[in-house]
């Protein structure tokens, strides 16, 4: 793409990304500054700041490429990750505050006296926050590879490095200011192409987004095929096309059909239930991973400990559900457009660089064209910025305080380059991952680890150390399996497939189950205060319990 205001536009988002990360370094000195910001960031600012981080390369390009590929079925993606802030605001976002943890793990040593459960969340934060960072970093390869030409890796080097200087030197306190200001840049970048695009597409008579006769090339087209596929041509025939494969369009000519994608009115429909591998399975999966995985990913839930107090925080969750709902707007709408400027990407497997190539394709390459384009594209590298500082944050906090021991400044900051050497490796090495697939994984593994764990500790109280293990183990452990099954084992067919690649609707009731049964049998582990322990969690601020 030869647009020469792409790189000046990553390049200022870096710069000022790191220019408000050496300003909050000013204000970060204590341990407490470093882990929660010392408990004193506003519900407005923090909202900013959590919708900065929440908001990530599954958000800002990975929703627009499955709608364009997939259709409406897709929209569950969106309004499960919005939706998912709710659940956080009635179970759990007062209590937790409350209970005056700086991380998962210190939450369980609070609410259930286990050291044990307490290593064994630090486990599950670490493996959760890794699976989360190494699309974000994936993501960040692909923007730049797509829109300069450069290789892959340097993308992910570039985030990787300044995500992890900033969080080294600043901690909570300066990430804070960082993911605020990168919440409202990202709306920014897609609110206004967004814009241009509906009134370019009105100009065009507004041509349908699923024709009678199927999509075709509004301009001449040279496809560069990325995934082995089977297309079906405009007059009928089937070919096999191979990475690398290059087709060439002239306009006009039809749209191949790509086979196992929905076209026309199927792609309006929701998905056939009685499908081989069953899609409201999946469908379902989804909409309990990310639904009740917002709870557990511990990216979200450490800002929550960075609120003066429970009321705080509720109003916090208040607002993050506003700002959430209005940007997942526009990523539906760019998924949409795509399907009438960018069907090619179908066809290429590129569907996640919907967002990236859609104004230069609608809007030409005039000067509109290419400022817009730089602009989503800087965009595109504020969400990976952003969620990555947050996810670093996480990771670094708990191996800081569980793994390396004093929970020190400097063992902060060497937790922080730990943190950040592993999924960085891990992302160089797997460029050709699905960036939400492996989101909605995350999801679903935090969905049947913590998930459980926080509802049950916070609103039953015969919840035992025993049986909070025991079901992290059980159903936390099955996600694990499936996740890795799904990134690096061979390839499934049918029900097998379905299961392991949407592993939720099975694995949160075995969590539940199990950590209920198990708590029951051992009911004698109940902690002997855990009277005063509900109270606290439950009682009002003023009561200063």
């Amino acid at each position: 793409m030869d647009n020469p205001y792409i790189v000046p536009g990553i390049v200022a988002v870096t710069l000022v990304t790191a220019a408000i990360g050496f300003y909050g370094l000013r204000l970060a000195r204590t341990t407490s500054d470093f882990l929660v910001a010392s408990r004193t960031v506003s519900p407005t600012w923090n909202a900013s700041a959590i919708g900065g981080e929440y908001l990530s390369a599954a958000s800002f390009l990975g929703v627009a490429g499955m709608i364009l590929a997939e259709g409406v079925d897709m929209l569950w993606y969106p309004v499960g990750f919005a939706a998912g802030y709710l659940a956080l605001l009635l179970f759990v976002a007062g209590p937790l505050r409350r209970s005056g943890a700086f991380t998962l793990p210190d939450f369980c040593e609070v609410r259930l006296g286990s050291r044990r459960l307490r290593k064994l969340a630090t486990v599950f934060v670490i493996f959760i926050g890794w699976l989360y960072l190494v699309p974000q970093l994936q993501g960040a390869g692909l923007t730049l590879s797509t829109v300069t030409g450069s290789p892959y890796e340097l993308g992910a080097v570039l985030v990787g490095a300044v995500v992890t200087a900033n969080v080294a030197l600043g901690g909570m306190r300066a990430i804070t200011f960082v993911q605020a200001f990168q919440y409202w840049l990202k709306l920014t970048a897609l609110a206004v192409p967004a814009i241009f695009l509906v009134l370019q597409w009105q100009a065009d008579g507004r041509p349908a987004i699923t024709p009678p006769d199927g999509p075709a090339f509004r301009t001449a087209t040279a496809v560069v095929v990325e995934q082995s596929a089977t297309l079906t041509l405009g007059d009928g025939t089937t070919i096999r096309v191979r990475p690398g494969d290059e087709l060439s369009f002239a306009a006009g000519d039809p749209v191949p059909q790509v086979a196992g994608v929905p076209d026309g009115l199927d792609w309006l429909l929701p998905g056939d239930p009685t499908q081989e591998g069953g899609g409201l399975f999946a469908t379902y999966s989804l909409i309990l991973a990310t639904f009740l995985g917002t709870m557990g990913l511990p990216h979200v839930l450490v800002r929550f400990y960075t609120n003066p107090d429970g009321a705080a925080a509720r109003r916090t969750t208040l607002v993050v559900l506003a700002l959430v709902g209005l940007f997942y707007l526009f990523p539906t709408l760019y998924g949409v457009l795509g399907r009438v400027y960018t069907p090619q990407l179908v066809m290429t497997g590129q569907t996640d660089a919907t967002v990236l190539l859609l104004p230069g394709a609608a809007l030409g390459d005039g000067l509109t064209g290419q400022l817009l384009a730089a602009l989503v594209a800087a965009g595109a590298f504020a969400a990976f910025l952003s969620t990555s500082s947050g996810l670093l944050t996480s990771v670094a906090g708990v191996i800081s305080t569980d793994v390396l021991g004093r929970g020190s400044v400097r063992d902060f900051r060497l937790a922080t380059l730990i943190a950040g050497l592993v999924p960085l490796v891990l992302a160089i090495n797997v460029a050709g991952l699905d960036v939400s697939q492996v989101v909605g994984l995350a999801f679903a593994v935090a969905a049947s680890s913590f998930c459980p764990l926080l509802v049950l500790g916070i609103w039953w109280r015969r919840l035992t150390d025993a049986g909070a293990a025991a079901g992290i183990v059980a159903g936390g452990g099955a996600a694990v399996v499936a996740a890795l099954i799904t990134v690096a084992g061979p390839p499934l067919d049918g029900w097998p497939a379905t299961l392991v690649a949407h592993p939720a609707a099975w694995t949160v009731p075995l969590a539940f189950a199990v950590m209920v049964l198990v708590s029951l049998a051992t009911r004698r582990r109940t902690p002997l205060d855990v009277g005063a322990t509900m109270l606290r969690l439950h009682a009002p601020e003023s009561l200063r319990l």
